[in-house]
């Protein structure tokens, strides 16, 4: 059974065995009929997707030779972000999860496409399709929940380090793409295993090094030379360095609100022991979160504000997410349990509040309000400065504080 992460409310305990798996085959049978009806209109939305990204990039590149002028920078490099946003979100991403290989186009093809992004393809399609899909949401095997390098779960031990988690995740954000290529190289675990000098790894680190230094080459070098006759280089320059920025800052964002903003489930290792088709869908299910908005909302975040959708169906289209979701949604309801989907600045806000309470110890945040800051402050700080013992003893208060708030909001 999946085993969620010592939850004290459990949203699946009303659920049988017989019903998770009886949910399984609901769900296999909408996957059934989005393959079976895939085809021609299919087939040309991701080709009109790839020539309007491609005719944009082109006439944005092709402003900015003026870029010198404040009119045609802002222009351009509004254009120019929304290509880079559009080639990594609805085309990038989904091609690279295979959703487009029916086609058998080869300049459409996971196996062929390459991506404007730091990482190489198939190294991301390793972290990500084959890890992160499988082990979605499980503490200690998905590392897309926190890239590794934050408190993502109220059971994993606070060290003073996770205070400075919201500026980390803020620079991770501006610089998401080599975040990830560091992710995918799964650089922090090679340093510390001291495996840096292992034939494989070198091999990948030349990759992504040579990655990097073809998009410089391409967005620092070349595009701002060619606008030297206008006197634009430096303009130009800085236009692809902020339509980077400002790609890095989307994603980050769109991917944040589909796994972690409140109410989003995490899981036990256990959880994958044995766990069959119907519980695998479960744990897609809760562990993943919508973003609710219009048709350009959807686009531009390569319907990943349908990430539940595309968390139970990574292999279908993108385009037909929005046309699966009332049905998904009606399963969440029929088995009880919460399609957790909400507008992109509440599910924001809210990934941005956990990522600010786990940064503190447990129960710190909510039991600290203006009357007491003075003495909670001073608490975070002996946690922060002692050891090991002091920190258990500060908990072990905290925890304390939270029951007696608990008890006098429910009385």
């Amino acid at each position: 059974m999946t085993a969620l992460q010592k939850k004290s409310d459990n949203p699946i305990a009303h659920l049988t065995p017989e019903d998770i798996e009886q949910l399984g085959v609901e769900l296999d049978a909408i996957r059934q009929d989005v393959l079976d009806a895939r085809g021609a209109s299919d087939a040309a939305y991701i080709r009109k997707v790839i020539s309007v990204q491609r005719k944009l990039e082109l006439g944005s590149r092709a402003v900015l030779l003026a870029s010198v002028f404040p009119p045609a920078w802002v222009v351009g490099t509004a254009g120019l972000s929304v290509a880079k946003i559009l080639e990594n979100m609805e085309i990038g991403h989904n091609i690279l999860h295979g959703q487009w290989d029916w086609m058998r186009d080869p300049k459409i093809h996971s196996t062929t496409w390459e991506w404007d992004m730091a990482t190489p393809a198939k190294q991301w399609q390793h972290s990500h399709n084959e890890l992160h899909h499988t082990y979605t949401n499980v503490i200690g095997k998905d590392n897309d929940l926190g890239y590794g390098i934050m408190r993502v779960d109220e059971d994993q031990p606070w060290h003073p380090f996770f205070l400075v988690q919201p500026f980390w995740n803020f620079v991770n954000a501006c610089f998401f793409e080599y975040g990830i290529a560091a992710y995918d190289l799964e650089l922090g675990a090679n340093i510390k295993r001291k495996k840096t000098k292992d034939p494989e790894f070198k091999a990948r680190v030349s990759q992504v090094l040579k990655k990097i230094r073809n998009q410089a080459t391409k967005d620092y070098v070349v595009h701002p030379a060619l606008s030297l006759p206008t006197g634009s280089f430096l303009p130009t320059l800085a236009a692809n360095f902020t339509a980077n920025v400002v790609r890095n800052l989307w994603s980050h964002s769109i991917i944040m609100c589909g796994h972690f903003p409140e109410g989003v489930e995490t899981f036990e290792k256990r959880s994958i022991e044995g766990e069959t088709r119907g519980e695998w869908y479960v744990r897609q299910m809760l562990g993943s979160a919508n973003i609710s908005g219009s048709k350009a909302m959807h686009l531009m975040s390569g319907n990943l504000s349908h990430q539940i959708e595309h968390h139970l169906f990574p292999d279908l289209p993108s385009n037909r997410y929005a046309e699966i979701a009332p049905k998904v949604k009606d399963l969440f309801d029929k088995y009880g349990l919460n399609y957790h989907a909400a507008p992109f600045p509440k599910q924001v806000a809210s990934a941005w509040h956990k990522v600010i309470r786990l940064s503190l110890p447990n129960g710190w945040l909510a039991t600290t309000n203006a009357k007491n800051v003075v003495p909670q402050t001073k608490l975070l700080y002996k946690m922060t400065t002692g050891g090991a013992k002091v920190r258990r003893a500060a908990q072990a208060r905290l925890n304390q504080q939270a029951r007696r708030a608990a008890e006098a909001r429910a009385a």
